[in-house]
C-alpha cells in the first residue's frame, strides 16, 4: 500500500520534528497532540484525548499511516487502531511487551507495523546490523547508546532531555541478551563497564529494550549480542541507590516526577552512539566500529537538540524508505531488515551522514 498522508500523534520536540522532516519529504502531515500547538507549523494540527480511542478514530481523518511520538503505554492502543483501520503503523518505543503484542497482530496486518523506529531501538540496531552482515561469522555486537548534557552537574552528570516514563522503564525492566550462544534475560543497570569517546571516559550498562528484535533475529547466527546505555561515571551506582535501596522501583511515577524536578531538559545534549562487532573474514579476526558524537543541528531554522533530531530523524527516514518501496509495506518491519546505506541516502537519513 502507498501512502502519502501520515497522521503524527505526540507533539512533543520529538513529534513535532518528526512531522516537519515529513512534511519537507513531502508527505501530507496532520499532527495530533491532547492541546493546540504553541508552535507555528506548515501542517494542520487537530487536539483528541490520546486515551480516548474514539476520539483518536475520529481525529486520523483520511490518514494512511500512523506515527506514535506518544509515550509507551499509549502505544498498544494506537497500534489497535491503526491495525483495525488498516494503516501503517510507525513508533518509538523500546518497550518490550509493547513490541510482542505488535509483533502478533502484524500477522493479519494490511500495512506495515513497525515499531522501535527510534535512536535505540532503531537506528543503531541498523548500524549493527550492517556490521554483523559484513563478517563470515560474527562472535559479537555490542550496541551502546547515551543522551546526555554537553555539561554535566552534580552527581547524576545527567537532564531528562527523554521521556521519564521511557527512562525509568529502561533502568528497571529485564534486558534481552545472547551470551554465549544463549539467549537469556539479564538485569539492568548491571555489567557496567568503561567506554572513552573523543577523550572524554564514560560508563555503561544494561538498560531494558534497546536490542529490539535482535536477540530473536541472531539467535544462532551471533554468539554474544548486547545493548547498554551510555552516561558520565557514577551514574549507575547512584540510580541503583535511588531505584532498589529506597524502592523507588515501587513507584515509577512518583520516581520520574523525581527526576525531572532535579534534572530538567537543557538544550546543549549529545548523543553517543559506540557499536561495535567483531568475527571472521576469509579466516581473519576483524572488528569494525561505528563511534559518534551527534550534537544539536539547525533544521527547518530552529535550533534542535541531538536526542530529538536523532530520535525524530531515525523514524522519519525509516517512513520515507516504506514509502519508496525499498522496505516492506505489510507485516512487522524488524530494523535489522534495514539497509545502512540505503538509510543514509534518504533525505533525512543524510543527517546522519552529515
Amino acid at each position: 500500500m502507498a501512502f502519502e498522508r501520515v497522521a503524527v500523534l505526540g507533539l512533543g520536540k520529538v513529534g513535532l520534528l518528526a512531522a516537519t522532516l515529513l512534511h519537507e519529504a513531502g508527505f501530507q502531515v496532520v499532527g495530533i497532540d491532547t492541546r493546540p500547538s504553541r508552535h507555528e507549523v506548515p501542517f494542520p494540527t487537530r487536539v483528541a484525548d490520546m486515551a480516548s480511542a474514539g476520539e483518536v478514530r475520529g481525529v486520523l481523518g483520511d490518514a494512511q499511516a500512523v506515527l506514535s511520538c506518544l509515550p509507551y503505554h499509549l502505544n498498544l492502543a494506537l497500534a489497535e487502531i491503526a491495525h483495525e483501520l488498516g494503516l501503517h503503523y510507525f513508533d518509538l518505543t523500546e518497550d518490550v511487551p509493547t513490541t510482542k503484542a505488535i509483533i502478533e497482530m502484524s500477522a493479519t496486518a494490511k500495512g506495515v507495523m513497525a515499531p522501535q523506529c527510534g535512536l535505540a531501538p532503531g537506528f543503531v540496531g541498523i548500524v549493527a546490523a550492517s556490521q554483523i552482515a559484513s563478517f563470515d561469522h560474527c562472535r559479537s555486537s555490542r550496541l551502546r547508546v547515551g543522551a546526555l548534557p554537553q555539561h554535566p552537574t552534580g552527581l547524576l552528570g545527567y537532564a531528562f532531555n527523554w521521556s521519564p516514563e521511557g527512562v525509568v522503564n529502561e533502568y528497571l525492566n529485564d534486558c534481552e541478551v545472547i551470551e554465549g550462544g544463549v539467549r537469556k534475560t539479564v538485569s539492568s543497570m548491571e555489567w557496567k563497564e568503561t567506554l572513552i569517546i573523543d577523550g572524554r571516559q564514560l560508563e555503561a550498562f544494561t538498560t531494558s529494550g534497546g536490542l529490539g528484535s535482535m536477540c530473536e533475529t541472531y539467535h544462532g547466527v551471533v554468539d554474544n549480542i548486547d545493548y547498554k546505555t551510555i552516561r558520565y561515571p557514577g551514574h549507575m551506582d547512584l540510580m541503583n541507590f535511588f531505584f532498589h535501596e529506597l524502592l523507588l522501583r515501587d513507584r515509577r511515577a512518583l520516581a520520574g516526577e523525581i527526576l525531572t524536578h532535579a534534572k530538567p531538559p537543557v538544550d546543549d545534549d549529545v548523543v553517543y552512539v559506540h557499536v561495535a562487532s567483531e568475527g571472521l573474514v576469509a579466516g581473519q579476526l576483524r572488528r569494525h566500529e561505528y563511534v559518534r558524537a551527534f550534537r544539536p543541528i539547525e533544521i527547518a531554522g530552529v535550533r534542535r537538540t541531538a536526542i530529538a533530531w536523532t530520535t525524530a530523524g531515525s523514524v522519519a527516514a525509516v517512513i520515507e524508505m516504506v514509502r519508496a518501496g525499498s522496505l516492506p509495506r505489510q507485516g512487522f518491519l524488524k530494523q535489522e531488515q534495514i539497509p545502512l546505506d540505503a538509510f543514509l541516502d534518504t533525505p533525512t537519513g543524510r543527517l546522519f551522514a552529515n
